[in-house]
């Protein structure tokens, strides 16, 4: 197979991904507004982020009898760190998750959407863990919810590492101290909120988790050609005959991570159509190994 066709076809892979990058972003925009409305407000919860810190000036505005847009402020508040992060992760994925931002502001201002429960402990569940879908929806799209992310996503890059436990103790802070001003009942309630939230953003976000390629092809030198040119991984190729064809083939071995692997297995397949591909959990990986940047 010609190499511009196996790239006219990644391509097309690649286009489809934004597409559901897109349908990610509105989705996940659309329940945090949801969220917001639903389960926050009525039960004068705190979200973490920089979402909270918009809530957080709305309300104490409010004890002085201004008003402060909640949705203007998620906005004001993110444009200063994407600027500064958009180097670091990517353009791309920087414009996302403003997008992201910005659907959000949209669905907060024009939607209207009622309250559930009248229980605040039945709000803090089903609202820290549907806020906590929201933003793993974006991940998963290759985009973020902004704010805290942008700044948890740049220094994962450059540790290799999720710290979205850290990001619980910064938003743990920010909870404190809407308790020092509103009452601690809300701010306890508050920080469970954010805990459900980001115990469910580690669940489904496994973007630095690493897995093992085991592939079977026929024309190994091609897809190792084009693996190589499209991904900085290294591949090893041993020889091998079939048990039940006893025809001679090649068995190749990378390591990627978990993120990258549609990909990978979406570009060996447009070389190779007939490959076959094992994607097996890599438990400890020692040795250099190349992060690829968000986006």
């Amino acid at each position: 197979m010609e190499s511009r066709t196996i790239i006219e076809k990644y391509r097309k892979n690649m286009m489809a991904r934004r597409i559901v990058t897109i349908l990610a972003v509105t989705l996940s925009a659309l329940i945090q507004a949801f969220v917001i409305q639903t389960f926050i407000r009525p039960s004068h919860l705190l979200s973490g982020g920089f979402t909270g810190i918009a809530i957080l000036i709305d309300n104490v505005a409010s004890l002085f009898g201004r008003n402060f847009s909640t949705s203007l402020g998620m906005l004001a508040l993110n444009i200063p760190v994407a600027i500064m992060c958009s180097r670091s992760i990517s353009v791309r994925f920087t414009f996302y998750s403003m997008l992201q931002v910005a659907l959000a502001s949209f669905f907060l201002a024009v939607c209207r959407f009622e309250p559930m429960f009248d229980d605040v402990m039945l709000n803090v569940i089903f609202g820290g863990f549907l806020n906590g879908i929201g933003i793993a929806v974006a991940l998963r799209g290759h985009a973020s919810t902004g704010g805290m992310d942008f700044i948890a996503l740049y220094v994962s890059n450059k540790t290799g590492r999720s710290i979205w436990e850290y990001v619980f103790g910064v938003n743990v802070v920010i909870l404190c101290i809407f308790g020092l001003i509103f009452g601690w009942i809300y701010a306890g309630y508050s920080i469970l909120f954010q805990f459900i939230s980001t115990r469910t953003i580690s669940t489904f976000h496994h973007r630095f988790e690493r897995v093992t390629l085991q592939i079977t092809t026929l024309q190994a030198e091609e897809v190792i050609k084009e693996y190589v040119a499209h991904f900085r991984h290294g591949i090893s190729c041993v020889e091998a005959v079939g048990g039940y064809s006893h025809k001679k083939m090649y068995l190749l071995h990378t390591v990627v991570s978990s993120y990258e692997a549609p990909d990978v297995a979406a570009l060996m397949r447009a070389v190779d159509p007939h490959i076959i591909i094992n994607v097996l959990k890599t438990e400890n990986f020692y040795g250099r190994f190349y992060q690829a940047p968000m986006g």
